[in-house]
């Protein structure tokens, strides 16, 4: 009876273990991460199919995500530079022009201040600069700005006569810059001055005093300064500068405000190959075009250009000429950086200016009419009535020139192309290779990938009276010259007296427009030898409505090095702190890619995951094949 009843037992735990209902296939439990209300399980039988995509699709899926990241890469960069920074920078960059103009917080702790005397021959001058601290990298400068008052107008002080004038009573020089820097103190936030930089940089006056008088004058500068004012003051910072020193500086700051020194290249800007200065020659480095500058004053001329390649001379004596010309610096804060190095070539030609030209231009022509009135026995030019002709006046003007015992009448005849032509002489250009006014060395100009800016008289001739400020143009600069100076003197000062020309013109400038027309056109393309289909010279009186000395240069360079100081005090921060103000300068883009293909993965590992979990339980769900072909089996032995 016992082994009756575990037969029947035996059967029915065969029959239960082949039997046609299949187990309830297990169940896969989503709760992580979630709140307790949103837990929930679900059937692998009823995922959908995009949850559980063959091997084939999974790869597809892949490339295509991958596709996908290249195509987003490639479309917000170019040229290794991201669209949006550039969109940033170009917007900081614009509303920099705008606070430019805003009133100064002085009650801003984190706010720098520095200090330049500009010591001219008329007067002289105080500037005072403002920045705030520095944003840790190390490839920017400093955003040095003009400080503003609470009228919005730039902080700036000037006297007369220029300290020059006190040669021979040195001991009154810091008597007479004391107003100067007291106005600055006034301005400045007086827990800052200590750490305020103050350079006083003298120019031409005092170029042409004895080096004697010199010393002396800037000796009690050095001594009674520091009594008064607790400005950051050393010996250096007060000094005689050269010309080509405030042809750099003022190089410097016009190229500073036009955001040449940014080297982040936006959209449509002018590129150019440069061999750095003191680096390899065999490797060329791509950064933003800089821009000539060319400056015409009374007096003197000046030109200043970067010059990217090495240069050739034609001669030994034209290489010691151009060492005096050529300008090697680097505005970078490290010295072993050199992306900031720059080869520039300043040249001033005294003489040259508006003024002394129409001078030496006077000057020689009562020297030619005095010797041939006494070769010829004639009397040309000694009344009104038999005047020498000039063709550099407005037609019918009239006027006198030469010194009292040697007095010319002249009458102006309004020959633009005569009058150019009367001026070349006065150039003094030589044959000689790559030599420009009165033979100095010039390296060459890649005119088609350059571009110039001209100040003061390049401003005044195509402004004031042409009213051609702006693109030049020399075909319809030569044009409105033309026509100016064939007008006669008469309608002239009529268009005058109606108001037709700019404010700040007065009967001087109608009186000398067409000389200088024509030495401004001279001393620009046969001079400096531009082409005269050049089309890359703006002239102008201001940049984005400042006038951008060149104490601005000055200071930018003399303060180069500050920015190490909050570069160190950046990297003394804790390891938080520095990826905090760091973060801004990584590859945000790519950091972003690489978060994204990181997500990606975890994403297709958990669908591979899935998709074995899903073929586990489907396989328990049909059961083994063996018990399958067991079930349909009429053979199987069932023994009592």
């Amino acid at each position: 009876m016992t082994s009756a009843k575990q037969i029947i037992m035996s059967l029915i735990l065969h029959s239960s273990l082949f039997s046609s209902a299949p187990p309830p296939p297990p169940r896969f439990s989503m709760s992580c991460l979630f709140p307790a209300s949103w837990h929930f399980s679900v059937s692998p039988v009823v995922l959908p199919r995009l949850l559980l995509p063959s091997f084939r699709q999974l790869i597809f899926l892949g490339l295509l995500a991958g596709l996908l990241g290249l195509l987003y890469l490639l479309l917000v960069t170019e040229k290794g530079q991201y669209s949006w920074i550039r969109e940033d920078k170009r917007f900081h960059r614009h509303l920099a022009r705008v606070t430019d103009l805003e009133v100064t917080d002085t009650s801003n702790p984190n706010l720098n201040y520095g200090l330049v005397v500009d010591c001219g021959s008329s007067g002289s001058r105080v500037f005072v600069y403002c920045w705030p601290r520095h944003n840790g990298n190390p490839h920017d400068l400093l955003d040095i700005r003009q400080m503003r008052d609470q009228h919005r107008k730039p902080v700036v002080m000037k006297i007369k006569p220029g300290i020059s004038e006190l040669a021979t009573t040195p001991e009154k020089a810091s008597d007479y810059i004391y107003p100067l820097l007291s106005f600055a103190a006034e301005h400045i936030p007086k827990p800052k001055h200590q750490e305020t930089p103050l350079y006083i940089l003298c120019t031409a006056g005092m170029r042409v005093l004895p080096e004697s008088q010199q010393e002396a004058l800037l000796e009690d500068l050095r001594t009674d300064i520091p009594v008064h004012f607790n400005f950051l003051f050393s010996d250096s910072h007060v000094e005689v500068i050269s010309g080509k020193q405030e042809g750099v500086y003022a190089w410097i700051g016009i190229n500073f405000v036009l955001g040449k020194f940014n080297h982040g290249v936006d959209d449509g800007e002018a590129v150019v190959e440069v061999q750095v200065p003191g680096g390899d020659q065999q490797e060329a480095v791509v950064r933003k075009r800089t821009a000539g500058v060319l400056d015409m004053g009374g007096v003197s001329t000046q030109i200043a250009f970067e010059v990217p390649k090495s240069v050739s001379f034609a001669s030994p004596q034209q290489e010691e000429m151009a060492k005096n010309l050529l300008a090697e610096f680097n505005l970078g804060c490290d010295a072993h950086r050199t992306e900031h190095v720059y080869r520039v070539y300043v040249s001033t030609f005294l003489g040259y200016g508006g003024n002394a030209a129409r001078q030496r231009y006077e000057e020689s022509l009562v020297s030619k009419t005095v010797l041939k009135n006494k070769l010829l026995d004639q009397h040309l030019g000694e009344s009104p009535d038999t005047p020498v002709l000039d063709p550099c006046l407005p037609s019918d003007l009239q006027d006198e020139v030469g010194p009292a015992s040697q007095r010319v009448h002249i009458r102006g005849t309004g020959d633009f192309d005569s009058c150019r032509l009367l001026l070349q002489p006065f150039l003094n250009r030589t044959n000689e290779t790559h030599s420009s006014l009165n033979g100095v060395y010039q390296p060459a100009i890649d005119f088609p990938n350059s571009q110039f800016y001209g100040f003061s008289e390049f401003y005044y001739c195509t402004e004031d009276v042409l009213r051609m400020g702006g693109d030049y143009n020399s075909t319809k600069y030569t044009n409105a010259a033309k026509n100016y100076c064939a007008t006669q003197w008469r309608i002239l000062k009529e268009r005058f007296d109606r108001g037709l020309y700019a404010s700040h013109a007065d009967l001087h400038r109608l009186k000398y427009q067409c000389f200088k027309s024509a030495w401004m056109y001279e001393v620009f393309h046969s001079g400096f030898a531009f082409p005269t289909n050049y089309e890359n010279l703006k002239t102008a009186l201001l940049v984005y409505d400042k006038e951008v000395q060149w104490t601005l240069g000055a200071i930018l360079y003399r303060t180069r090095f500050l920015p190490l100081r909050d570069i160190q005090q950046e990297s003394l921060k804790g390891a938080h702190s520095h990826w905090r103000h760091s973060f801004p300068y990584i590859n945000t883009h790519y950091l972003f890619l690489a978060c994204f293909f990181v997500v990606l993965l975890s994403i297709l590992l958990y669908l591979l995951r899935l998709r074995r979990i899903h073929r586990r339980a489907a396989a328990l769900h049909r059961g083994p094949s063996w018990l399958e072909d067991g079930l349909g089996s009429s053979d199987v032995p069932v023994t009592l």
